[in-house]
């Protein structure tokens, strides 16, 4: 079944009513009409299968036929701050980081990112990642849709990172001395409702200003295994590292 995410408003007792870019999908593109079953998720991450019973003009109407207690979800918080990288990589990071679990992406301005972000355009390219990242969350059963924050420097970040439980910064140079354990040793020892904010540098890497910066905020520097990972593969691969430790391994 389709999945649809819908603002406390859409859903009034047992009645839902679906409108905008979600409406145009069902009606639109799924072709879809009275007596078919969709799943549709409240801001607050209940779930519940609804009875298409009417298509209007602009809306759809369904009746919840049951209520479903989901556990979806990372039992702890992962953030993803990326390095602005070339190209469409950070909505590659956004869709695949939304799949593996992560509850939020901050575009990082870093000191060697190629790419600027023009501001006036800042406002546009954060709408696009957050449409990514809710298709993303629909596609792969999610019960929240994670959040795109504004772009951050290291600086941001620093400060930012004072709510969280681990921070580590992704440092390439720490891979290429063999480090194994910083990572390791935190998935082993992290409990459900922990967080962990990860930093990722751009293509050219992290700036030593930076990681200085950071590790006076309390981040560690870690690697993630002897090889040298992209930028867009080393989210993905953490994200996957902190899913096996805390979900199938437990």
């Amino acid at each position: 079944m389709q999945r649809y995410f819908l603002n406390e408003v859409d859903i009034n007792g047992n009645t839902v009513t679906i409108s905008g870019d979600d409406f145009h999908h069902i009606a639109r593109v799924m072709r879809m009409g009275p007596g078919e079953r969709i799943i549709t998720v409240k801001g607050n991450g209940m779930t519940a299968v609804a009875e298409i019973t009417e298509i209007t003009d602009d809306a759809v109407i369904g009746t919840v036929t049951e209520w479903k207690n989901e556990e979806k979800e990372l039992p702890v918080r992962v953030v993803i701050a990326s390095g602005l990288p070339k190209g469409d990589k950070l909505e590659y990071i956004v869709q695949k980081g939304t799949e593996l679990g992560a509850v939020e992406f901050i575009p990082f301005i870093a000191a060697r990112s190629v790419v600027k972000w023009d501001h006036k355009k800042v406002g546009k390219k954060l709408e696009r990642l957050q449409k990514i990242s809710k298709e993303a969350a629909e596609q792969s059963h999610r019960t929240v849709i994670p959040a795109i924050k504004e772009p951050m420097t290291a600086e941001q970040l620093a400060g930012y990172a004072s709510g969280f439980d681990h921070k580590l910064i992704a440092f390439e140079e720490e891979a290429k001395r063999g480090e194994t354990s910083v990572l390791a040793s935190i998935l082993e020892d992290i409990t459900a409702g922990q967080s962990i904010l990860f930093v990722f540098g751009p293509e050219g890497g992290l700036a030593d200003k930076e990681i200085e910066k950071l590790t006076d905020a309390g981040f560690m520097a870690c690697g993630l295994g002897p090889r040298i990972l992209r930028t867009e593969t080393a989210p993905l691969y953490a994200l996957s590292a902190v899913s096996y430790h805390v979900e199938l391994l437990r």
